[in-house]
């Protein structure tokens, strides 16, 4: 790695909690000097702008949780009920770290991504994009080897399990209380065992 992306990365890394707690709007260049310990002369010659250095750091923030989450969805569990079980066992598990990095990088990017930020827009829509296609290849793989019922359309309960998800953190993080994610989860396993599963129990 060059000087130059070192410096790059640096400054992506030291923002990425910042950004995504304060906003990719609002982040100011001085917040970005001031969490970089680098002069905006320094920025500016990493990044065009400002906004090109909010898209890389969503991009590096929907990334991680990407990898985290694929990990839910690998060899490592034997059926596809037990990826989509290790895929909600995340959150469960997780909670405390994603709130105190300022919550899910994809639905505060997709707060902001409306008709003033197209760029933004365009990159959170692919991740979830991306998330949803996960969650439905997991599902049709189960509907392929008989243990997901054939009859359920794959890509509604993918959007659905998201759904959930996600309101289920906006309301935990805005009213303080981790009990409403706690609920979304408790949904998505019911209808994982009794809407999905067609295993014997």
């Amino acid at each position: 790695m060059s000087k130059a992306e070192k410096t790059k990365q640096h400054i992506i890394e030291k923002t990425a909690t910042l950004f995504n707690t304060k906003g990719y709007i609002s982040t100011s260049l001085s917040d970005i000097t001031q969490a970089t310990g680098l002069t905006k002369g320094s920025i500016y010659g990493n990044f065009e702008n400002k906004d090109e250095v909010a898209i890389e750091v969503y991009k590096y923030n929907a990334g991680l949780l990407g990898k985290t989450l694929s990990r839910s969805f690998g060899d490592e569990y034997p059926t596809s009920l037990d990826k989509l079980h290790a895929f909600v066992d995340f959150y469960r598990k997780n909670w405390t770290i994603v709130f105190a990095n300022g919550g899910c990088p994809i639905m505060n990017a997709a707060t902001e991504a409306d008709d003033s930020f197209p760029a933004l827009k365009t990159q959170v829509r692919r991740s979830f994009g991306q998330w949803m296609n996960k969650i439905s290849d997991a599902i049709a793989e189960g509907q392929s080897k008989g243990e997901i019922d054939t009859n359920i359309d794959a890509g509604h309960y993918a959007s659905l399990f998201i759904m959930l998800i996600e309101g289920g953190i906006l309301l935990s993080k805005t009213m303080g209380d981790q009990s409403f994610l706690h609920h979304a989860l408790d949904r998505i396993t019911s209808m994982i065992d009794h809407e999905l599963n067609i295993l014997p129990s």
